[in-house]
């Protein structure tokens, strides 16, 4: 445990207070295992099919703009048949005299936001597309299933979308990982990548950043950590910024703790993901606009160590105690920092009396990442326990990918992210927000396929599994009411494509979605008697 203290106290006037490719197989081997994918091809002739494979990928691109033939709809080939398949597909596209190709490695990338740049023209030109954007989403989700059973993929004619084709073949890399087949699963991927140059939109991206995961799988690439702190910091403020998601975690929150401290003169928050401090500044200001004055508020922020040695809390303490100055209200911060949760002790929080001090807990997309370690979650909700807070406030994704199978974690992860990335897509914002936004989620995809054992902390569980556990460590429910209901239709109703967001009650707690898919839970939490 490596322990961090700050005090910040203000007390106002008036108060009391390179993707490394493996080596080629022998060529012999090579030819058995395309004929065991169904393509009658001689690797001897793979130089000239890949060099036609880019000049059909850069004139689909092209096609695309003027007759949206990227989509394949028309296409009436066999692609086993792989030479001839291209060759009749440029000969049908008619690709400019004279082409070059400049394409490297066009499915690898540092940065995958970048394929963002290139397909602006489409946000502007095709917004008409992006109501249909769901129901893609939806195709996916079917299709991924159905492509858990099929290893190698036979393209009839029910299968010649491309965006079909191209889940397909991310399920059937995933597959051939789960059998250790890296040989076969090496195909795919340079498959998924021909594929997904042909799409637009989020499919493409999304599909750019599950190839880049398989890569760093498959070639055992570094995966843990690709960003600085200071990176993921601000690709956090950028999400926060673009979609309602960590707003709606906030605010429904933030609610839930003001009513439990609803008459209390002194109170207590013990946030568990402090990050940039971004969900206080609104709790400050209800408790500064409550009847009778506000009342004396602490709060001790959890962080991890920064690799970079800069003290990011006390600057995030520091900032939290100018603003409360402003409003009148005084407050006090310490922050502490921690490479788990587990490692916190409660004698290091200072609790006061019940009768001196409420407090309440907070924990922000944080607690799954607990569950990469053997008996870390079991030993934090006990100390919760011990502490009998108020209240314990819980956000977390609502999606299961915490199962041990990978082609059922690929499965689930593949579909939840590609409906996160439909709703960026269904917003107007553009820019480096929605990049960076983009490079937020791709970041957690790389650590839920690449990375496996501790490293794997992105480790999300739906609401029925949170309930099981809560309820088995001794706690009970707090339901949300109604006001937190309405401050998160509010905050809906702010952002693009507000109705397309979902917005349901369940047993209690509240959960946000895109179309028909929940995509976070919000639940309150108390001791049980």
């Amino acid at each position: 445990m490596e322990r961090d203290q700050h005090y910040h106290h203000h007390r106002p006037p008036h108060a009391t207070g390179k993707v490394k490719m493996l080596e080629e197989p022998p060529s012999d081997d090579l030819d058995e295992r395309l004929s065991a994918l169904g393509y009658n091809i001689k690797s001897s002739d793979m130089t000239d099919v890949a060099r036609n494979l880019e000049q059909l990928e850069e004139a689909m691109f092209n096609n695309a703009q003027e007759s949206q033939l990227a989509s394949s709809e028309t296409v009436h080939y066999n692609p086993s048949d792989l030479s001839t398949w291209v060759e009749t597909m440029l000969n049908e596209l008619n690709p400019v005299q004279g082409f070059t190709n400049n394409h490297q490695n066009h499915f690898f990338y540092s940065n995958p936001g970048n394929v963002n740049h290139q397909n602006q023209i489409f946000d502007a030109t095709h917004q008409n597309k992006r109501v249909k954007l769901p129901n893609q989403c939806h195709d996916l989700h079917k299709v991924s299933n159905f492509s858990r059973s099929v290893v190698l993929v036979d393209y009839d004619d029910g299968l010649q979308e491309s965006g079909i084709r191209l889940v397909h073949a991310l399920m059937s890399c995933a597959e051939a990982i789960q059998q250790n087949n890296l040989t076969l699963a090496e195909a795919f991927l340079k498959q998924i990548g021909v594929l997904a140059s042909s799409q637009t939109g989020s499919m493409r991206k999304v599909a750019t950043y599950f190839a880049e995961a398989l890569a760093r799988r498959i070639y055992k690439l570094n995966s843990k950590d690709l960003v600085e702190d200071s990176l993921a910091s601000l690709l956090q403020i950028h999400f926060y910024e673009t979609c309602p998601y960590l707003k709606f975690a906030h605010f429904t929150a933030n609610q839930a703790i003001l009513e439990a401290f609803e008459g209390k003169k002194r109170v207590h928050v013990i946030d568990f993901s402090m990050n940039q401090g971004m969900q206080w500044p609104a709790l400050m200001q209800a408790l500064a606009l409550r009847p009778g004055g506000p009342p004396v508020f602490r709060l001790t922020g959890i962080g991890q160590p920064s690799s970079d040695n800069y003290d990011h809390l006390q600057e995030v303490g520091w900032k939290l105690a100018q603003l409360a100055e402003t409003m009148n209200v005084e407050f006090e911060f310490r922050g502490f920092v921690a490479n788990s949760l587990a490692d916190l002790d409660e004698s290091m929080l200072e609790l006061r009396s019940c009768e001196t001090e409420s407090f309440a807990v907070n924990a922000v997309f944080e607690l799954h990442k607990l569950l990469a370690l053997p008996g870390a979650m079991e030993k934090v909700l006990s100390m919760i326990k011990e502490m009998k807070p108020e209240i314990l406030t819980i956000v977390e994704q609502e999606v299961n990918l915490n199962g041990p199978g990978f082609v059922d974690r690929f499965s689930e992860s593949l579909h939840y992210y590609s409906t996160l990335f439909d709703s960026l897509e269904g917003s107007s914002v553009n820019g480096k927000d929605k990049v960076m936004s983009e490079v937020y989620l791709g970041k957690q995809i790389c650590n839920v396929v690449a990375c496996e054992g501790v490293d794997r902390v992105e480790r999300h569980e739906t609401l029925t599994q949170w309930r099981n556990r809560l309820d088995s460590s001794g706690f009970v429910p707090a339901p949300l009411g109604s006001n937190a209901f309405k401050q998160a239709s509010m905050l809906l109703s702010l952002f693009d494509g507000g109705d397309w967001y979902k917005l349901e009650e369940n047993g209690g707690c509240l959960m946000l979605g895109w179309h028909t898919r929940s995509l976070i839970t919000t639940s309150a939490w108390k001791v049980g008697s």
